[in-house]
């Protein structure tokens, strides 16, 4: 009697914590394992042995932990077996997509799931910084319950910018609606089913809009898109939120502005450096900040996982994949 093919390997980057029931049925038909190396250096190591026939790998933004960034000197330490990397997110920029594509590996990432907590966190930041109600936290909690709290502003009437018409562009304008907002957007071309936003110029949403919200990913022409010069040219008292990536914003340059009052409030989830956030932000109570939780629920989670371990399961069973990367589906 003919040996049973072995399951092919998948190597997940970090633990399933939420889709317990999909991480049970992928071992019916694949071998899933949790990475045992402690550095990038180990890991290394460890391609030229026991992980030497892994058909994929599952990794999430948290896998930097581990081994750094999946940059061009990781995928090259990658063994030939590797042909899929599933990531678990929306965002990949830690993916060294154009390395991966020249060895021959497919990356995929979970865009979807990512949408409605991530704007739900959106709307929250943004009504928290436009009625500054972070100052009136700190004040409450040292005990001057609003004593010395400035006034915030309503957001009807208020022109809300969206700088990248994406999933989560559309889906904060929904939320905003009932609010009576007007919007705004800018994105590379304009969008066929943008609702009631305007498509305008870069420079014009700067100028327009009362609150800036800022949807586009990480790409080196993206980093520091807005810093001093284009803060320079949003209103006085502009609010700006970032659900997006930090470097995309110039934190020193946000930083400044925020001090002398010409950015009147920001509402945060992410941060150029992570997990360091720029002291001037930190000192200052007029920044909602918080720590990068825009996917930060069991729903929401458990959906993430789920995709990128299915893409994972049909990539080492030779079935279509879900969500690759547009850089390899175009």
């Amino acid at each position: 009697m003919p040996p049973v093919p072995a399951k092919p390997r998948i190597l997940l980057f970090n633990p399933v914590r939420h889709a317990l029931a999909a991480y049970k049925a992928l071992g019916d038909t694949t071998a899933p394992e949790v990475v045992t190396s402690k550095s990038r250096s180990e890991f290394f190591k460890d391609c030229q042995g026991k992980y030497a026939d892994v058909a994929a790998i599952y990794r999430t933004s948290a896998s930097g932990a581990i081994a750094g960034k999946f940059d061009k000197d990781l995928i090259q330490h990658l063994p030939p077996s590797v042909k899929f990397i599933c990531h678990n997110g929306a965002g990949y920029d830690q993916i060294d997509v154009d390395a991966c594509s020249a060895k021959g590996i497919t990356v995929t990432y979970a865009p979807d799931p990512v949408t409605d907590a991530t704007a739900d966190l959106g709307a929250f930041l943004l009504l928290g910084a436009l009625r500054q109600l972070n100052p009136s936290l700190v004040s409450l909690r040292k005990g001057n319950f609003k004593n010395g709290v400035d006034f915030g502003h309503d957001p009807q009437g208020k022109v809300l910018g969206i700088l990248g018409m994406g999933r989560i562009g559309k889906a904060l304008i929904k939320r905003m609606t009932p609010f009576g907002m007007k919007f705004i957007y800018h994105n590379r071309r304009p969008v066929d089913d943008a609702g009631d936003a305007r498509y305008v110029s870069f420079a014009e949403l700067l100028s327009q809009s009362d609150v800036i919200s800022v949807h586009v990913p990480l790409t080196k022409p993206t980093v520091h898109l807005i810093g001093a010069k284009e803060i320079a040219q949003m209103k006085p008292g502009v609010v700006i939120v970032n659900t997006a990536r930090g470097a995309i914003i110039d934190e020193a340059a946000m930083g400044e502005a925020l001090e002398k009052g010409h950015i009147a409030a920001v509402g945060l989830d992410v941060y150029e450096e992570e997990p360091v956030v720029h002291p001037k932000l930190l000192s200052n109570p007029r920044a909602l900040l918080v720590p990068h939780l825009g996917t930060h629920t069991t729903e929401t989670l458990a959906k993430m996982e789920t995709l990128a371990m299915e893409n994972a399961r049909r990539g080492v069973l030779g079935e279509e994949l879900l969500t690759v990367v547009p850089e390899q589906s175009a």
